[in-house]
């Protein structure tokens, strides 16, 4: 297939390029190149004859249209985003420009493309979502695909607004969509400011590890590489019209993900004392969810997927990567808002 790719220099998306590649699609990568967006994060593909970019904005429509007239693509694996929820709570206008409005352009955009094209019964437009639009969960109960939407942050309710878009334009407009909701990724390629790498970076460089509140909440970990080997099985066999949750199946809190990573950099990196003693608790994020699940069985069931990585592997694979390419992260340490506290309300 050719595909349309946005956001494709951000983290999830650029894990979806190289792997489409890896399988013979062609892909037009739509990025703006914002702060988390990184050519880099494609150079292993960039030099293919199946991988195209185009610089463009989502929240330019006459962009959209010049690139849907100019590569004619089978299908939309709609990333871009604002992701960080920190943020949201700081700077909440970018989510609803880019999550609300650009989805909207996004969303007739192609509907005009498939309409112009005589509406291919093969086209897709598969929408990438968050399992944080479904709220928050206590101790016990998981996110299925009919939990009722109940955001909690200006980030997830920017999601859960596209997600209502992108049914709506389904309904009304037949546009053949498909939808997916994820849990909490990790892996290669991540900005420093998101949980994981944070933890890494700031404990080979000494520095303290800040975990909100008592770090008791819960989230469902999947490994980057299997989210987009999920995105590209429900692109090619989901259900028109219907949503999927993709989990990675390993709950943990984030105390327990951080000394995971802690005890990993005491074997690959050791320092002088265990990293754990870089610990501290911190004031907790506004309106933090207590914990999230993922139950799995749709897209189990129905087309045959689950995740192949164990939490314990993916954070191996993770600290390897960063550990063998500072060139990557380390001119990231300076941009704005990597390495202090954001989302103070």
């Amino acid at each position: 297939m050719k595909l349309l790719i946005t956001g494709g220099a951000g983290f999830i998306g650029s894990a979806v390029v190289r792997l489409a590649i890896s399988r013979g699609h062609e892909v037009i990568n739509l990025d703006a190149l914002t702060y988390a967006g990184r050519l880099e994060n494609v150079a292993p593909v960039a030099d293919s004859p199946l991988y195209h970019f185009e610089q463009a904005d989502i929240r330019n429509r006459a962009d959209l249209d010049r690139v849907f007239a100019k590569h004619s693509p089978d299908a939309v694996m709609h990333l871009a985003a604002e992701s960080h929820v920190d943020r949201s709570i700081d700077g909440p206008g970018d989510f609803i420009e880019t999550n609300v409005t650009g989805t909207y352009n996004m969303l007739e955009a192609a509907r005009s493309y498939w309409v112009g094209q005589g509406r291919p019964d093969d086209f897709r437009f598969h929408h990438i979502s968050t399992d944080e639009v479904y709220g928050s969960l206590g101790e016990d109960g998981m996110f299925t695909e009919e939990t009722p939407y109940d955001p909690r942050s200006p980030y997830s309710a920017s999601k859960a607004s596209s997600d209502h878009l992108v049914r709506a334009w389904h309904e009304t407009y037949g546009l053949p969509v498909v939808l997916t909701n994820c849990s909490n990724n990790y892996g290669p390629y991540h900005f420093p400011e998101k949980l994981v790498p944070k933890v890494i970076l700031n404990a080979i460089s000494g520095k303290e590890i800040p975990v909100y509140g008592q770090g008791l909440n819960v989230r469902d970990w999947l490994y980057v590489e299997d989210h987009a080997d999920a995105l590209l099985c429900v692109l090619e066999k989901g259900k028109l019209g219907r949503s999927y949750n993709i989990g990675g199946e390993n709950e943990r809190s984030n105390i327990e993900l951080i000394e995971t990573i802690c005890r990993l950099l005491d074997q690959k990196r050791p320092g002088s004392e265990p990293y754990e003693k870089l610990i501290t608790f911190v004031t907790d994020r506004p309106g933090h969810d207590a914990r999230y699940a993922i139950d799995p069985d749709r897209i189990r069931t129905e087309l045959g997927w689950r995740p192949s990585v164990t939490v314990e592997e993916g954070l191996e694979r993770t600290i390897d990567w960063y550990l063998a390419n500072e060139d990557w992260w380390r001119p990231l340490l300076d941009r704005e808002g990597v390495g202090t506290r954001l989302g103070h309300g």
